[in-house]
């Protein structure tokens, strides 16, 4: 059952999917390419070529994976315990909500030693889907963390071009033991900890670590840690919808339990691991007609 679950996910989440990793170049070429194949009233063209948030009250619209963001708040590039990665990619948008989690999970995590934060992507300006990487990160409530510590501050340069550590091995089984330590598990137990974070999304070799290396006094906070394809140098958290925006739509529950047995296992199957690429035509490209009615607001209100 696992298995088939598993499959059927991916399907919908591989051919989004973009590495953090990628350079200034690089992205710029990727979204030159989708530009050239999207019509002017394609979604994704929309939302990515409006660069200011809507001038409304903040609150996030719809799904997590077909929504919107109304009065976005920008993480600031420079923090005093954390950094924000690929800043030409503008994606340092958030739900207020997530820009004071962020702000405070850094703080805390840096008190309890973790050098320093490496943010990835949020969102854009007025959510919405990305021109390249991402199914989800529509409504502010998601953001990609790096897994490498910030040890120095790092110049514009350095933050476009600077890799990621992978911390997963090549054959998707098993962490680096000299890359994934016990500070990032206590990074990772840290970021769950905090009652609006809703899930966070790892490689299956990370969570696979974690099960086996987390203290018994730990163990309750691995229930929000799930296995994801990719994530070998990232992690993805997710917010609940904050409480009273009737608008947002909350992710289904996660299972109960730590997720250390029989789900976590189905992820190491070859077919899970190293998925055939999908075949056939490409889906039809979302409207804003496909979105909710308040986003087409928010896409258009200047």
């Amino acid at each position: 059952m696992w298995r088939s679950a598993i499959l059927l996910c991916l399907a919908f989440v591989l051919p989004a999917a973009a590495s953090a990793q990628e350079n200034s170049r690089e992205e710029a070429a990727r979204r030159a390419a989708q530009l050239s194949r999207l019509g002017p009233d394609a979604a994704r063209r929309i939302f990515f070529e409006t660069n200011d948030p809507a001038p409304l009250a903040a609150r996030a619209i719809g799904s997590y994976g077909r929504g919107c963001l109304a009065g976005a708040q920008a993480l600031s590039p420079d923090g005093p315990t954390w950094q924000v990665m690929r800043l030409t990619r503008q994606r340092n948008w958030g739900h207020p909500a997530l820009i004071s989690w962020i702000e405070r999970f850094a703080r805390d995590a840096h008190s309890e030693g973790w050098p320093g934060l490496l943010v990835g992507d949020i969102a854009q300006s007025r959510g919405g889907p990305m021109l390249t990487g991402h199914a989800s990160h529509q409504l502010g409530l998601e953001a990609d963390l790096w897994l490498t510590p910030a040890r120095t501050r790092l110049s514009s340069e350095e933050r476009e071009e600077m890799p990621a550590i992978d911390m997963v091995r090549r054959d998707l089984l098993s962490v680096y033991p000299d890359r994934f330590t016990d500070a990032h598990i206590k990074l990772l137990l840290r970021a769950a900890s905090y009652p609006q974070v809703d899930r966070i999304f790892v490689n299956a070799a990370i969570k696979k670590a974690m099960c086996a290396r987390t203290p018994p006094e730990n163990r309750a906070w691995l229930a929000k840690i799930r296995p994801w394809h990719g994530h070998t140098f990232h992690f993805h958290v997710a917010l609940h919808c904050p409480p009273g925006e009737e608008s947002c739509v909350n992710k289904r529950a996660t299972p109960q339990g730590e997720g250390c047995g029989a789900e976590l296992q189905a992820w190491f199957r070859d077919s899970v691991r190293f998925p055939k690429p999908r075949t056939g035509a490409p889906g039809r490209e979302l409207t804003l007609a496909d979105y909710p009615e308040a986003c087409r607001k928010v896409a258009v209100t200047r």
